[in-house]
């Protein structure tokens, strides 16, 4: 379809990454306990568009340029290892008083689709993963229009899949809400599992 190569299992595979949980499904469902369907939606957006970003840039050949200068890969997961363990801790030292919907709650919604798209590009062994993930499914001929169908594909897939994830996830804090122990426990579930990640990608990256 298209002269994409195995199309179902492009799509499949596709479903499949989505559905591994990672930090930005962390930062969507915690935009979301904080500003409802509004804010989890701007997250959706920064993710979105930072993972747009890397797989143009995969399409473009920066992959290239970050192989051949491993230092510049470098520097840019240990800022990322930094910002989720900061988000983790900034959860971890909240006031155990305020509920997951009224952390920050001065925070404008905008501020959660910088966060998204800071997740997103603090994580640049994404581009690596679409510059050998593309190749998969090109055909001899294959054109770039192919190769922004596939990109298409993928944000339209996440897409879904995010709004999905903001839509239960504001449903779950509507009922969270009432019981101020749960919410408490769930926001600090939340913040180890920023540093979680943090340190995973840290582990990673020696």
């Amino acid at each position: 379809m298209y002269h994409i190569q195995n199309y179902g299992s492009f799509i499949l595979a596709v479903i499949a990454f989505q559905i591994i949980p990672g930090a930005g499904t962390i930062t969507i469902l915690n935009a979301t306990a904080r500003k409802g369907i509004c804010g989890g939606m701007k997250s959706v957006l920064g993710t979105l568009s930072g993972d747009f970003i890397y797989m143009l840039s995969a399409v473009l050949g920066l992959s290239a340029i970050l192989s051949a200068y491993p230092s510049i890969l470098k520097g840019a997961q240990w800022i990322g290892v930094a910002y989720l363990c900061w988000m983790g801790l900034k959860l971890l030292w909240s006031s155990e008083k305020n509920g997951l919907a009224d952390i920050y709650p001065n925070k404008k919604n905008w501020a959660y689709f910088r966060q998204g798209i800071a997740v997103s590009l603090t994580n640049p062994k994404t581009i690596m993963f679409f510059m050998a993930f593309f190749p998969l499914f090109l055909s001899s001929e294959s054109t770039p229009i192919t190769l922004l169908l596939l990109m298409g594909h993928v944000t339209i897939i996440s897409f879904i899949y995010q709004t999905f994830l903001v839509l239960a996830g504001n449903a779950v804090t509507q009922k969270l809400t009432k019981w101020k122990l749960v919410s408490m426990v769930a926001k600090r579930l939340t913040g180890i599992a920023f540093i979680a990640f943090g340190l995973k990608l840290a582990f990673n990256n020696k």
